[in-house]
């Protein structure tokens, strides 16, 4: 792998960062004027190696050749926050993105590539409001939006971009009687496409006035044992696009990113056991239901982008989890089971779809850090296991956290397709194939190791993940090829002030 002059940046960054950490602990160097003025800087760099994991093909193939491979993906972010008084917040942020030394074609998502997005503006909103003296509260402009664990709105932070919207959030919040709700509308904002050949130039990230998100979630710890989260969320996606392009050789790829056109209205709930209040039991549960139109499958031609014509929609999620902490044995273990099952569009000749809209979710926290499900057409039972071999009570920032997860994953339906983590793009071609092949897709196993270091700007991620082919994939692999196990592995460093 070539050295270039974005790796020396990132080294070099790393080496002034790390001689500040390890001169002290002392108070945010970055912070000015009694706290009023404060500049944020982060720098994350990740190494990934990644093999089979689009074509499940150990043999030499020209999509093999684009997508196994092993790269550098690092982001920049520069924040200023600007608090003239305790009622108003002004925040901006701008962030760099950048794939290095990947055989993938430099264009966001085609053949799963994270691409490039030369320094934008990733945020940019007016806050108004102080909870402590009034209970109203407004926040305008470029932002992040996420709720619950993100299974339907979060900010997706392990992608390189993220996700922001063009959002106006209002706050109501009581703390005498333990709730808030907040009402917000928005628009995502979406990634320039600078064409097939690479994400070059300077072209401004804008939202996309074609896609709207309203909704009003609240949620209350009256009962001290749990949070309880309801909300209504709808979302108008008025067409399909924009759809990524690129081409690397003789291979072509269409990337569909932000879903397709869709007018949903979203009902839902979640509860959560509330950190130590059950004696080292927790619990979570969380569902939603789906009503309204979507582009989705129609007229039995399977396989291909879903047109701009609208049929009814109908669909549902569920997740239920719980563990036990064995808090006063060394290490404190967890051992927990989940169950996460989402619908999927049980026939495509019919005027109806099924498939269940994952909306815009933080996916890779759940389904496998392999990226390869969604929250939609699954079941999926999961157990981890999670354990601390080292903590310094001292210094709460300094622990090492060690994870391993199980996850089976089926189909909810083999007449709808297996979906990516990002809920749009297609594992296999929904052909004659793939709607007589068994359910059963396969299993991943995640190793995941967290280092805190002593210096709490410093964070360290490591992991390695391997899938095991499923019937699934064995019956719809093309001849001989394409029913492989997949392999991903990856090292992280975090620098944040």
């Amino acid at each position: 792998m070539k050295i270039t002059r974005q790796h020396l940046a990132g080294v070099g960054l790393w080496c002034s960062v790390l001689g500040g950490a390890l001169a002290g602990e002392s108070a945010n160097p970055l912070s000015f004027t009694d706290g009023k003025v404060t500049f944020d800087v982060q720098e994350r760099l990740r190494l990934e190696v990644r093999e089979n994991n689009f074509d499940f093909n150990n043999n030499s193939n020209p999509l093999g050749h684009v997508t196994d491979d092993t790269f550098l993906l690092q982001r920049f972010r520069l924040g200023l926050t600007i608090k003239p008084c305790g009622w108003v917040t002004l925040y901006g942020q701008g962030q760099d993105s950048r794939e290095i030394d990947s055989t993938r074609p430099n264009v966001p998502f085609a053949f799963g590539s994270e691409g490039d997005d030369s320094f934008d503006l990733r945020q940019a909103y007016l806050q108004v409001g102080n909870p402590k003296e009034f209970p109203l509260s407004v926040k305008v402009g470029r932002q992040e939006l996420s709720y619950g664990d993100e299974r339907l709105i979060g900010t997706f932070d392990w992608n390189n971009f993220s996700r922001t919207f063009d959002a106006v959030k209002v706050r109501y919040e009581d703390q005498s009687r333990h709730f808030w709700v907040d009402a917000f509308a928005g628009h995502v904002v979406t990634i320039e496409d600078r064409g097939p050949q690479g994400n070059y130039g300077e072209d401004f990230n804008n939202a996309d006035w074609n896609d709207t998100l309203v909704g009003v979630y609240l949620r209350t710890t009256a009962l001290q044992i749990q949070t309880a989260d309801f909300y209504l969320l709808y979302r108008h996606k008025k067409h399909d696009s924009p759809i990524y392009t690129a081409v690397s050789g003789t291979l072509t790829n269409k990337a569909l990113a932000y879903d397709i056109a869709q007018e949903i209205w979203t009902p839902g709930f979640r509860i959560k056991s509330t950190p130590g209040a059950l004696h080292g039991w927790d619990y979570e549960a969380e569902a939603a239901y789906q009503f309204g139109r979507s582009a989705g499958q129609q007229g039995g031609i399977p396989g291909t982008f879903p047109s701009s014509t609208m049929i009814d929609h109908e669909a549902f999620a569920g997740h239920v989890g719980a563990g036990y902490t064995w808090e006063t044995a060394a290490w404190k273990p967890r051992l927990g089971l989940e169950y996460n099952v989402a619908s999927g569009d049980s026939n495509p000749n019919d005027n109806k779809d099924e498939s269940f809209l994952n909306l815009f979710p933080t996916n890779h926290k759940f389904y496998g850090y392999m990226d390869l499900f969604a929250w939609k057409n699954m079941h999926n039972p999961a157990a981890s296991l999670k354990f601390k071999p080292y903590q310094d009570g001292t210094r709460p920032y300094h622990n090492l956290t060690i994870q391993l997860d199980g996850q089976a994953f089926w189909l909810y339906t083999n007449e709808d397709a297996w979906y990516r983590a990002n809920a749009v793009a297609r594992v296999r071609p929904l052909n004659a194939a793939a709607l007589s092949a068994d359910t059963f897709v396969g299993t991943e196993l995640d190793l995941t190791v967290n280092y805190n270091t002593p210096w709490k700007w410093v964070k360290l991620q490591a992991g390695y993940s391997h899938f095991f082919a499923g019937s699934y994939v064995q019956q719809t692999a093309s001849g001989n090829n394409g029913q492989d196990d997949a392999d991903f592995g990856y090292l992280q460093t975090v620098i944040t002030f």
